[in-house]
């Protein structure tokens, strides 16, 4: 099992940056743009006083060695469902893979603190555990890389996409 921890710094206020992470184009640019996802699509997504679920299926581009890519097929996806507590301010998400669902496990944190009134601070805490045997070491080695890839590039596109549409 791999737990990890990514920080970044977002051009925004911690107040201004959640709205931007639940909007529909917002995601729907970033995954299938800017992510090189082939698919992307928010499935539900719900608030009540401030709460939010979301639901979204998405299947990533993928960049795998060999062995993995015949563990996981070609049309390897997954679906996550994740809560936002208005409370706390932490988003919850869980991923379910398509392949190996129950080999694999892929969930985490993420939450915002206040640099000053025009950045925060984006810290995310992932879990990624693979019970494949032979391949799970390397499936989460694999995987820590490519959520990491995946998330520094969210920074970015997050940070672009905030000079180009800046919040109200």
């Amino acid at each position: 099992m791999k737990k990890f921890t990514l920080k970044h710094e977002i051009n925004c206020s911690a107040e201004q940056f959640w709205p931007v992470f639940f909007d529909k184009d917002f995601n729907t640019h970033m995954f299938l743009e800017g992510l090189g996802f082939p698919e992307y699509e928010i499935l539900e997504q719900t608030e009540t006083d401030g709460a939010i679920r979301r639901t979204v299926r998405g299947r990533p581009k993928m960049n795998l060695p060999k062995p993995l890519m015949k563990v996981l097929g070609d049309s390897f996806g997954y679906t996550e469902d994740g809560s936002f507590d208005p409370k706390t301010e932490v988003w919850t998400f869980k991923m379910t893979p398509t392949t190996l669902a129950g080999k694999l496990r892929n969930e985490g944190t993420t939450r915002v603190e206040a640099i000053d009134d025009t950045k925060c601070r984006r810290i995310a805490d992932l879990l990624c555990e693979a019970k494949v045997f032979g391949v799970g070491g390397l499936l989460e080695k694999t995987s820590e890389a490519e959520m990491t890839k995946g998330w520094n590039y969210s920074a970015k596109f997050m940070n672009k996409w905030l000079a180009d549409h800046p919040p109200k």
